[in-house]
């Protein structure tokens, strides 16, 4: 895909896959899937939002689950816990959370400005998107945005060879005393953060999710197509070999 003009590095446009899979090991797997797709074929580039029905922990790569979550609590409520493959800190997420994935190809330019500066422009680009609708998004630390000044978006990302993976989560509706109770205190955090709990950290954005979804998609011009079976079923069996397995989630 061609650059929007000789100043961006961005594709001129993404297909927009709005596709939650049945299982929540699945969902995570589906961005892998996803992402190995355009490293295979950087002609493409790819948005996907997605929304689970129950709740689930995701940690990141190199996190220790003791160490950032409460397990106890998860035991109790039910809530699994898993490890994504990209890094950050850990999240809780459920209804009332949208999450999304950007995967796009790795051009020259975005190369040049290293994983620092392509964070830094694509939440730039998603701040200003949401900004229309809820003024005063600031861009804080690494990844996160803020809405007076609680956190309500985090993001991470995964480098391929020829691609690269985006992800985050928005939260628009959710159940925030769950956060508290399900995760302990990061073993690292932002500066703006001050050590304050997760009470007084995060927050929902006053946003309501089509429109959400609708600012994310024009933002990245995404045209609406269907993800394909071949993905879904590739997403199955890696979450059956990797997401399901104990030793992945548990063992860092």
């Amino acid at each position: 895909m061609e650059p929007r003009s000789e100043q961006d590095f961005w594709p001129r446009s993404v297909c927009w896959h709005d596709v939650t899979m049945a299982a929540d090991s699945e969902n995570l797997a589906l961005d892998e899937i996803l992402l190995q797709k355009v490293d295979a074929d950087p002609s493409l580039a790819i948005l996907r939002t997605w929304e689970p029905t129950n709740h689930f922990v995701v940690v990141g790569r190199s996190n220790h689950v003791e160490t950032e979550v409460d397990e106890p609590q998860c035991r109790l409520e039910s809530v699994p816990i898993f490890r994504r493959t990209s890094g950050g800190g850990a999240v809780v997420v459920g209804p009332g959370c949208l999450a999304y994935a950007l995967i796009l190809p790795l051009n020259p330019t975005l190369r040049a400005n290293g994983v620092v500066g392509v964070t830094q422009a694509v939440m730039e680009v998603v701040a200003t998107a949401l900004s229309a609708v809820a003024p005063g998004i600031q861009v804080r630390g690494t990844s996160d945005l803020v809405i007076r000044d609680r956190k309500f978006s985090g993001n991470s990302q995964r480098w391929l060879k020829n691609a690269f993976l985006h992800h985050g989560t928005i939260l628009y509706d959710y159940d925030l005393p769950r956060i508290e109770r399900l995760l302990r205190l990061p073993s690292r955090e932002p500066d703006y953060r001050s050590h304050r709990p997760h009470a007084e950290f995060v927050g929902n954005i006053p946003i309501l999710r089509d429109e959400l979804v609708h600012r994310l998609v024009t933002a990245w011009h995404g045209q609406f197509m269907e993800c394909e079976i071949e993905s879904r079923l590739q997403a199955r069996l890696l979450a059956a070999s990797r997401y399901e397995q104990r030793a992945w989630n548990y063992e860092r």
